[in-house]
């Protein structure tokens, strides 16, 4: 396989529900600016940054978790506002053992919005599906799919949240 598994789950994904979407081959990039200039037809607005972080809870029956915080590529989430949604103590970013380990060897760069594929919770920021089109990374730094916002919100079915 020339990509990361999770590639080919999303592309089979797209084909078995019949859903438009678009693929770029590209130079390996890491940050939301790298890619937005490789994306033709794409506003850094458009791309969907996937952000993996580790939450300590308020539960007692889960300590610590991880979730996938999905924005547009401009944005920062608020901490604040993601603990609050969540009820969570704490909040950080993975580290990238972390993130390899919990989406079975994607690199930090390369992370799809579909955490719902490896069994994270995905939240994403409400802003991001003001756009028809999203773009983002699908499991490599030098692949990324193009889909309609709507298609993803109904394959993910994310928390959709103010959360920058």
């Amino acid at each position: 396989m020339k990509y990361h598994k999770i590639t080919y789950k999303i592309l089979e994904l797209l084909k078995s529900n019949d859903l438009w979407y678009e693929t770029f081959e590209h130079e390996p990039v890491r940050t939301s600016e790298e890619a937005a200039k490789l994306r033709t037809g794409y506003s850094i607005e458009q791309g969907a940054k996937a952000l993996i972080n580790k939450i300590k809870t308020r539960e007692s029956d889960i300590k610590e978790k991880f979730i996938m915080v999905v924005l547009p590529g401009s944005a920062k989430f608020d901490k604040n506002k993601v603990k609050a949604l969540l009820n969570a103590k704490d909040i950080r970013f993975a580290t990238e053992e972390e993130v390899e380990k919990v989406t079975e060897g994607i690199k930090p760069g390369g992370i799809p919005p579909f955490g719902n594929l490896i069994g994270i919770e995905v939240i994403v920021d409400a802003t991001l599906y003001n756009n028809e089109k999203i773009a983002f990374n699908a499991g490599d730094k030098g692949f990324s799919i193009g889909m309609k916002s709507e298609d993803h919100k109904k394959l993910v079915k994310p928390l959709v949240a103010e959360i920058i």
